[in-house]
């Protein structure tokens, strides 16, 4: 039947999916509300810190659905002020080739040059 490496791939495969925004959005989501539980904090009470209403706070712990300034105002009021501003912080890179391009483009402003003719 199955060897042991077998059994092994298998069981780090069971854990494996494809990430997609809607599984990243419920994620964070329960994330939140198990953060918040732990801090003994109420939906209604964590509105009133935050300044976001109720009931988008209910529908982001049910769907995963918030806009991001709401979900900045709330992980300030749960104390993850450092944690929302360090994303997107740190330079990532998969190759080499684009590890080079973003080391080329560090003090760069824009994405694309800028146009010649409105210089």
């Amino acid at each position: 039947m199955f060897d042991s490496n077998s059994a092994n791939f298998l069981a780090l495969l069971e854990g494996f999916t494809l990430d997609n925004a809607e599984d990243i959005s419920r994620e964070v989501a329960e994330n939140f509300r198990k953060r918040r539980v732990e801090k003994n904090i109420t939906r209604q009470r964590i509105s009133q810190l935050s300044g976001v209403p109720l009931s988008t706070v209910a529908r982001f712990e049910q769907k995963g659905l918030i806009a991001f300034d709401s979900l900045v105002k709330l992980a300030m009021a749960l104390g993850y002020t450092a944690e929302i501003r360090s994303l997107f912080d740190k330079a990532k890179f998969d190759t080499m080739a684009e590890l080079d391009l973003i080391r080329s483009k560090m003090r760069d402003k824009r994405a694309y040059p800028k146009n010649k003719k409105n210089q």
